[in-house]
C-alpha cells in the first residue's frame, strides 16, 4: 500500500494529463486494486463543472445589477462602463434642463412679471405631467402608489416648505439678475447648520462652520458690487435658503423608505400645487387677466403658452432628474455636482443675456462658489472621520 501511495502522488504532481494520471496508477495494479481505484475516482468533467456553473451564475448576477437603460448602453460601453456612462449622461441632462429652464424662466418675467402665477404654473404642469403618466400605467416615473393619510400628512412638511421656497427663488428671478439669485442661494447650507442645531439638536462640526465663511463673504461682495442689486431680490432669494432649509431639515425627519425618490417627488409637486394656486390668486389675481393679455399683445398667443408649458416641463424634469442622479451618486457628489451646475447657470446666464458683470461681483461670486465646494469637501471629511471602524478580522491560529 505504501507502494501504491507514492505512484498516485508522483503521478499526481506530474506533468501528465488526468488521463495518463489514471492510466499510470492503474497500470500493474491487481484486479482488486484497480476496482478499488475506479470506486473513488472522480471524472475532470466533473471537477470542472462546479467552476463553469459558478462563472455562470457570476455572469448572470452581474446582468442583474444593471438597469434597462443601462442593459441598452452596456451594448456599446460594456457591462462595465454603462453604469458610469448613464451616471454622466443624467447629471449632463439635468444641467441642460436647468440652465434651459433659467434662460426661459427670466425671458418670461421680461413680457409677464407675474412670478407668484408663473411658480404656479410650474408645479401644476408638473402634476399634470404626472396625472398624465401614472393614468398611462407609468406608475414607476410617476406616483408609484397611493399613500396613507399618515404619509401624506408626513410628506406635506417639507412639500409646503418647497413650494414657499419656490415661489421665493422665482421672486427673486424676476427683480435681479439670475447671477445674482444663485450666488446668494450658495447659502443655504449656512442655513441648514443653524436649523439642525435649532430643530434636530445635531451640531455641525467647528472645520465645516469655518469653511462658511467664504460663502458668507462672497455672496457679501457680489451682492454689493451686483449692477442690478435691489432688497426685493436680495431678501427674496435668503427667503428661498430658509425655506429649503426647512425642506431639508424636515425631509430627513420625515425620511419614507417605502417611497421611491420619484414618487416622493411627485406629491411634493402635489402639495405644492395645492399650497401655490391660492397664493397665487391673493397675490395676482386681481391683475392676472390684463397682465395675460398684455403679455399675448407682446410676443403673441402661441408663443405666450407654449413658453409658460415649456418653463413648466423643463422645471418638473431637471428637478426629477436632479433626484434620480441622487439615487446614482452619494450625497456628496450630489452637492458637487450641484456646485458645477451653478457655475454653470451663472455663466450661461451671463453670456445668454449680456450680463455685465463688475470685478466685484465677478470675483464674489467666484468666492461664494470655492466656499461651496469647500464646505462639501470638509463635511465629507467629517462624516467620514465619525465612522466607525469595522472590527479586525480574527487572526488565525
Amino acid at each position: 500500500m505504501q507502494a501504491l501511495k507514492r505512484s498516485i502522488a508522483q503521478s499526481v504532481t506530474s506533468k501528465y494529463t488526468p488521463a495518463h494520471v489514471v492510466a499510470n496508477v492503474f497500470h500493474s495494479r491487481t484486479p482488486a486494486q484497480v476496482q478499488h481505484l475506479k470506486n473513488i475516482a472522480v471524472a475532470p468533467s466533473q471537477v470542472q463543472a462546479p467552476r463553469q456553473r459558478v462563472a455562470v451564475r457570476a455572469a448572470a448576477d452581474e446582468a442583474k445589477e444593471l438597469d434597462p437603460l443601462e442593459t441598452f448602453v452596456s451594448k456599446i460601453t460594456g457591462p462595465k462602463l454603462a453604469p458610469t456612462v448613464v451616471t454622466i449622461g443624467y447629471i449632463l441632462v439635468w444641467y441642460a434642463l436647468n440652465i434651459g429652464f433659467n434662460l426661459l424662466n427670466k425671458s418670461i418675467f421680461k413680457y409677464f412679471a407675474y412670478p407668484w402665477t408663473v411658480s404656479t404654473v410650474h408645479v401644476v404642469v408638473g402634476l399634470i405631467y404626472c396625472v398624465f403618466m401614472y393614468v398611462l400605467g407609468f406608475k414607476d416615473a410617476s406616483f408609484g402608489r397611493i399613500v396613507t393619510k399618515k404619509e401624506f400628512g408626513t410628506i406635506f412638511g417639507p412639500a409646503s416648505m418647497h413650494a414657499i421656497g419656490h415661489i421665493a427663488a422665482n421672486l427673486s428671478f424676476a427683480a435681479v439678475a439670475i447671477s445674482l439669485t444663485h450666488t446668494v442661494k450658495t447659502l443655504e447650507p449656512a442655513f441648514n447648520v443653524v436649523l439642525m442645531k435649532l430643530i434636530l439638536g445635531e451640531s455641525t462640526p467647528l472645520p465645516a462652520v469655518l469653511s462658511l465663511i467664504p460663502i458668507i463673504v462672497g455672496v457679501a461682495l457680489a451682492s454689493a458690487g451686483e449692477l442690478s442689486f435691489n432688497w426685493m431680490g436680495f431678501l427674496t432669494a435668503m427667503a428661498s435658503n430658509l425655506t429649503f432649509g426647512f425642506r431639508a431639515v424636515w425631509s430627513k425627519m420625515a425620511m419614507s423608505k417605502t417611497l421611491s425618490s420619484t414618487a416622493l417627488y411627485a406629491y411634493t409637486t402635489l402639495i405644492s400645487v395645492l399650497i401655490c394656486v391660492p397664493l397665487a390668486l391673493l397675490a395676482e389675481g386681481s391683475t392676472l387677466v390684463a397682465g395675460a393679455n398684455a403679455a399675448i399683445a407682446t410676443v403673441g398667443a402661441t408663443k405666450f403658452w407654449l413658453d409658460l408649458l415649456a418653463v413648466g416641463l423643463l422645471y418638473h424634469l431637471y428637478n426629477q432628474f436632479a433626484f434620480n442622479t441622487l439615487q446614482r451618486v452619494s450625497p456628496v457628489s450630489h452637492g458637487v455636482c450641484n456646485v458645477v451646475k451653478r457655475i454653470a447657470i451663472i455663466f450661461s446666464s451671463v453670456i445668454f443675456f449680456n450680463q455685465v458683470l463688475t470685478t466685484q461681483a465677478l470675483v464674489g461670486t467666484a468666492i461664494a462658489i470655492a466656499g461651496t465646494w469647500l464646505y462639501t469637501d470638509v463635511s465629507s471629511k467629517m462624516k467620514h472621520a465619525k465612522k466607525p471602524e469595522p472590527p479586525a478580522e480574527p487572526k488565525a491560529a
